[in-house]
């Protein structure tokens, strides 16, 4: 019984034979931390009980392996049922997979929704029949930093998890060295929303058998950050049945470019995040219907493309020389092109930004000609210019102008677009001369 309890929130244990304070409550946060908790200071955990979020960090697990885990008496459930913890952390500690899965259904009894394990050893194997049809009522579930076992050669215990795991909505196994995730495994989690693999060893050949047909099907969000992916092409392929995907993280991969593709990317796709992908050049295809687009902090030397739905775009930390033609995304509401070669925005292209609403392009070394400075002074004028000004935003050339803010250098029309005055000037003195006559 008192194992089982710690596992939760180790509330009802006995009492504590010592004064040994290792749980502290934050009232703000609603937040209790507990350190090594044992049954020696196991009634301090009393102070947890306003807390919504509830972490344990270290404590030894392993002597109550042996311990007899009975059914919880009608007490303990009510009392279970009463605590509004919605939130269990548990970190730096060792973890019995065998007792996991003894205590692991009496969460079925509480109201927690999330269940997180940090730097954390899982140990063994456990039997998870009891979990047979078992519902619980966490819906987030993440590992961060954790070892275990291979996830190959457990499907078993996964099918006896299924009718918990049918029902969550996010997984998150990140910084745990995956290298692979078994086809039959994914098939399990069937509501699952959100997907976070971020820190692994998922390589090209393992998004394929990961993503296979069934797997995954109401998947919207997936993380795949810092991997070992390499072929956008392959990785393009590799997710092609998740129709219902919409938001796709590849960023720090190193990426290459296929000269072609004939790869489709699901239709869902709207959000896209390739920066830090070494790109040298936009790949193709992109997403059709894409709404956000990242393409920062790459190696690109020019974009040419056309997305008549991409609504913000972010071409920052690049090589760019020229701003892309804006008139290839029509409905484009945010455009950051900050730390680029950019030298001068064209007058055409300046009226066309006018347009959105989110206009970044700090930190390009900035020729402040008359048409130079004029446009982004008239940007920012119009309250388009977004972070960065005006201190983000200085001179290159001419010699007169270095180093000087784009903010103050002198703009007027006599100057900067002298046939403005001429022109009108010349047809004034025809006038006059022709009256005259």
């Amino acid at each position: 019984m008192r194992v089982a309890v710690l596992l939760l929130l180790g509330l009802l244990g006995a009492e504590s034979r010592r004064n040994r304070n290792s749980c502290f409550f934050n009232r703000t946060q609603e937040h209790c931390v507990c350190y090594n908790l044992s049954e020696e200071n196991i009634g301090s955990i009393l102070q947890c009980l306003p807390a919504t979020v509830v972490e344990f960090q270290g404590g030894d697990l392993e002597k109550y392996i042996a311990f007899p885990i009975r059914d919880l008496d009608y007490s303990t459930i009510e009392t279970l049922g009463s605590l509004i913890v919605q939130k269990i952390i548990i970190g730096n500690v060792l973890v019995p997979e065998i007792l996991l899965a003894r205590v692991l259904r009496f969460f079925s009894y509480t109201h927690v929704q999330e269940l997180a394990f940090e730097s954390c050893i899982f140990q063994g194997t456990g039997n998870w029949s009891d979990m047979d049809d078992q519902n619980l009522p966490i819906l987030s579930l993440s590992f961060h930093n954790v070892t275990s076992a291979p996830l190959t050669g457990q499907e078993q215990a996964f099918s006896s998890l299924s009718g918990w795991l049918g029902t969550l909505e996010e997984l998150a196994v990140t910084g745990c060295r995956l290298s692979s995730l078994p086809c039959a495994i994914g098939t399990v989690f069937r509501a699952l929303r959100s997907l976070d693999l971020a820190q692994n060893s998922l390589g090209d050949g393992s998004l394929a058998p990961s993503f296979c047909r069934g797997a995954f099907p109401q998947l919207q969000e997936l993380s795949l950050h810092h991997n070992d992916l390499r072929s956008y092409h392959s990785v393009c392929e590799g997710l092609g049945l998740l129709q219902e995907l919409r938001h796709l993280d590849l960023s720090h991969n190193e990426l290459v470019a296929e000269p072609s593709s004939s790869c489709q990317w699901p239709v869902s796709l709207r959000h896209f995040n390739l920066s830090n992908t070494g790109l040298e050049e936009v790949p193709t295809p992109l997403p059709p219907s894409l709404e956000v687009l990242d393409m920062s902090h790459n190696h690109l030397r020019a974009v040419d493309i056309s997305l008549s739905s991409l609504k913000k775009l972010f071409l920052n930390q690049n090589l760019l020389q020229a701003v892309p033609s804006i008139r290839n995304f029509p409905v484009l509401d945010t455009l950051h092109l900050d730390n680029n070669s950019i030298a001068e925005l064209p007058r055409d292209e300046v009226k066309l930004l006018g347009h959105l609403q989110d206009v970044a392009v700090a930190d390009n070394p900035f020729s402040c000609s008359c048409s130079g400075a004029g446009g982004l002074q008239a940007l920012a004028a119009a309250g388009h210019l977004g972070q960065g000004w005006p201190g983000d935003y200085r001179c290159q050339s001419p010699a007169e102008f270095q180093g000087w803010p784009v903010s103050q250098v002198p703009v007027s029309v006599l100057r900067c677009d002298p046939a403005a005055v001429v022109a009108p000037l010349c047809v004034a003195l025809a006038l006059l001369g022709l009256a005259g006559a």
